[in-house]
This record gives C-alpha cells, sequence and structure tokens, in this order.
C-alpha cells in the first residue's frame, strides 16, 4: 500500500475518494504535521500506486478495511486510536472501518457521505437517488451507456460492500 505521512504524534488517517488519490490531502497532510500530529493518506485499493487485484470481488469493504487495519497497526503500534478523515467512497469505507474495529477509531470525521444503515434499503441506487438527488454522481452513472454493456451496475454499490443481491432485495 502506498501511502504519504508527514509529522510525529497522534495519527490522523486520512481516506481519499473517488477518482482521487493521497494528494487530495496534501494541504491537511502538512497543516496537521506542523500541529503536532502524524499525518497519513495511503492511495486505497485499486488506486494510485498501491496494488489493484485484477479479481473485482477483492473490492468488497473487507478487504479494504483489512487494509486499512494492517496500515493502523503499521503506523499506530500497541493497539493505538487512530483519527480517521474519510471524504466520499474514503467516507463511505470510514463508517464501515468505525462499525468493524471500532477499537481502532478515536474519532471520525466524514465529509459528503452520511452515515446509511443498509439493511432495510431494497435498492441502494434508489436510495441514493431519494437522498442526493438524480445528479448525484453514482445516480447519474446508472444512466450512461455503460448500463446497456453492464446490465448488473446497480448492484455495484452492494457489490462493494460483500452484500448479496438476494438478501438486499429481500424483506427482513
Amino acid at each position: 500500500m502506498h501511502i504519504a505521512e508527514k509529522g510525529q504524534g497522534p495519527v490522523i488517517l486520512f481516506l481519499h475518494g473517488f477518482p482521487e488519490l493521497w494528494y487530495s490531502w496534501r494541504h491537511q497532510i502538512t497543516a496537521l504535521a506542523s500541529l503536532g500530529y502524524r499525518a497519513v493518506a495511503p492511495d486505497l485499493r485499486g488506486f494510485g500506486d498501491t496494488d489493484a487485484p485484477p479479481d473485482v470481488t477483492s473490492y468488497t469493504c473487507f478487504h479494504v478495511i483489512g487494509d486499512l487495519v494492517g496500515l493502523i497497526d503499521t503506523v499506530a503500534p500497541n493497539d493505538e486510536k487512530v483519527f480517521v478523515v474519510g471524504h466520499d467512497w474514503g467516507a463511505f469505507m470510514a463508517w464501515f472501518l468505525c462499525l468493524f474495529r471500532p477499537d481502532r477509531v478515536k474519532a471520525l470525521v466524514n465529509l459528503s457521505v452520511v452515515f446509511n444503515p443498509f439493511g432495510s434499503i431494497n435498492n441502494v441506487i434508489e436510495a441514493l437517488r431519494a437522498y442526493y438527488g438524480d445528479n448525484y454522481y453514482m445516480c447519474r452513472f446508472q444512466t450512461l451507456p455503460i448500463n446497456k454493456y453492464m446490465p448488473r451496475i446497480e448492484e455495484a454499490p452492494g457489490r462493494m460492500i460483500g452484500a448479496r443481491s438476494d438478501l438486499m432485495n429481500s424483506e427482513a
């Protein structure tokens, strides 16, 4: 995993969005390092200089969270908790990091993505459309010609979190 880091002190982990890299956080890294923090910003799985597994099933949140826990183990030894700042897709992953490993997170700041539990959502895209509107980029992607070539694109957000479409579409 490629990371950019600067400073000493409590760790702040920055998670970039789509289509971004660690570089999106360059100003925050410098500013917070000067205030006594260790600012760490990885290129997430498949982005920038971090390896991109060829199998799409290697991109679930479970895999990405595993990457992040491994990174936290490296930069914050002795089970130290870290501050997490996420944006866009990185915010989505930050929510899952907090849910799966609250023992490693001291605090969370998320930009542009609110927490939205998936338990009762029948169609993730429709939920995003209802919340953000038709012009939200994930919703706009649904109207591109790619739908013709990728008929299951509407399941992509669910697949990203490792969901099974048969479970996502059933009433609990």
